[in-house]
């Protein structure tokens, strides 16, 4: 005898943030929802991605003012010491206390949570199997299976000399010497981290120039950072050999010839790759591309009708505010109401290494590559006030513009400018003019200062630009 489905309006396969934000935004619209998770909610994000990496980070921070406190006047007395166990286990504390908010969360909005993987029984007819038997059905299906961190083709993780992302979030020793290979976001966040905190850091990454996708100018804001830091930082690399047991040689050809580099343990930092394996795509009409990705239009619909997919599974930023765009695009589908499609060319960055880098819209370069008539105006920390005061003084705000016309781009680099960036995002989005910006009275002092005097500096006129 056939097993009876249980139905739901909406089925949704994984419970990070575009899962979790799907079940979320539809059972506050009223739908019956079921949301399938094998451990528990949260997702990379949450329990092994920015959540847990952004503690770390702000343990560097802390450790970075003590240190330096004697400039300000505060004898903190010896040198600070850092006890890394206690920073995981605030770091626990924190994943913790935010997994439970987000249990309740769910619970209070009556979404159905079932413990477990789940595969497709049958995509054109929304039907589910999960692991302990049971079986789901709904009127839409949402996949939103996440991803995994991408290993270096022929080199294994192994956790204690080879790691990925995971390990280097569980770390309860300051490692002596690290190469990290790949200088994109987390691999710099990593390097950043890690440098703070004690550890000799090499950093590799293939093409010219770290931070790819980024500001050239932003980028250089954070190389110059890194290598005044002590990070030996090289670019357009190509590792070629790890050879070694208690201490690994690490070979690498440069663009100045073949070097090596011994190491206690190296981080693989090059991506992620979207978890779509076992959940029994093949054969289903579920359409991957090459790299297994699923495919999906810009209502996020895949290649079956009333199966959906969001998050890290899909091609397209791997970022968890993304991730909530999604679901509430798919959502809005499912219920039949107009959805706005994800614009990925403007959604915002930010990438939390010391300094800061945050942006959205179009860099210089790619607006360029447009065809844009582009003006651009920088301003740079070191003439603000409110940089003086805190001593942070590395970093800039650059606005890429249209002449005569929009607010293409905004890109920050420097102290807090994750917390900086949602005016310039706005301003892109809103396709706001640098006249229409400038008109805009900023506080006085504050690091928000830097974008109101680019944008009223773009119009001709300025106070201190």
């Amino acid at each position: 005898m056939a097993t009876l489905a249980e139905q739901f309006d909406v089925v949704v396969l994984g419970g990070g943030p575009g899962g979790y934000g799907a079940a979320l935004y539809g059972a506050s619209a009223g739908l019956r929802v079921a949301l399938i998770e094998d451990q528990r909610v949260g997702g990379t994000c949450l329990h092994r991605g920015c959540i847990p990496a952004k503690e770390l980070l702000q343990t560097a921070e802390v450790l970075r003012t003590v240190s330096s406190a004697k400039e300000f006047g505060v004898d903190a007395g010896q040198q600070p010491t850092l006890d890394l166990r206690t920073s995981q286990t605030r770091k626990q504390q924190v994943v913790d206390r935010l997994t439970r908010g987000l249990e309740g969360l769910l619970s209070n909005r009556s979404v159905t949570v079932v413990p477990g993987t789940g595969s497709l029984v049958d995509a054109g007819a929304r039907h589910v199997r999960v692991s302990d038997g049971s079986e789901l059905q709904g009127t839409g299906l949402i996949l939103a299976t996440g991803s995994l961190p991408r290993p270096l083709p022929g080199l294994e993780f192994d956790g204690d000399r080879i790691l990925n992302s995971d390990h280097v979030l569980m770390l309860d020793e300051v490692p002596g010497r690290v190469l990290i290979i790949g200088a994109g976001a987390i691999g710099c966040e990593f390097a950043s981290l890690l440098s703070d905190i004690g550890s000799d850091v090499t950093l590799v990454e293939a093409l010219p120039r770290i931070l790819p996708g980024v500001d050239v100018e932003a980028a250089d804001v954070v190389a110059r950072s890194f290598r005044k830091r002590g990070v030996s930082l090289h670019t357009g690399v190509r590792v070629t050999g790890i050879d070694g047991a208690r201490e690994l040689t690490v070979s690498y050809d440069t663009p100045e010839g073949s070097q090596q580099v011994v190491v206690d343990k190296v981080v693989v930092s090059i991506g992620r790759q979207p978890r779509s394996e076992g959940i029994n795509l093949e054969g289903s009409g579920v359409e991957v591309d090459e790299r297994g990705f699923i495919r999906v239009d810009s209502l996020m619909r895949t290649t079956v009708p009333g199966v959906y997919a969001v998050g890290d599974v899909v091609d397209a930023p791997q970022l968890a505010h993304v991730g909530f765009a999604e679901a509430i695009v798919a959502i809005k589908t499912i219920l039949g109401e107009e959805a706005t499609p994800v614009d990925y060319e403007k959604v915002p960055w930010g990438i939390y290494c010391h300094p800061e880098v945050a942006f959205a819209g179009y860099t210089e370069e790619h607006a360029r590559e447009l065809g844009f008539d582009v003006v651009t105006q920088v301003q740079r920390f070191g003439g603000n006030s409110r940089a003086l005061i805190i001593g942070e003084t590395d970093g800039l705000v650059k606005i890429v513009a249209e002449r005569d016309g929009a607010i293409l781009g905004v890109h920050i680099a420097g102290a807090w400018a994750t917390e900086l960036l949602q005016e310039g995002y706005l301003a892109v989005n809103w396709e706001a003019s640098p006249a229409e910006v400038g008109a805009f009275i900023h506080p006085h002092p504050t690091l928000s200062e830097l974008f109101g005097e680019s944008a009223l500096a773009l119009t001709g006129r300025s106070l201190h630009a």
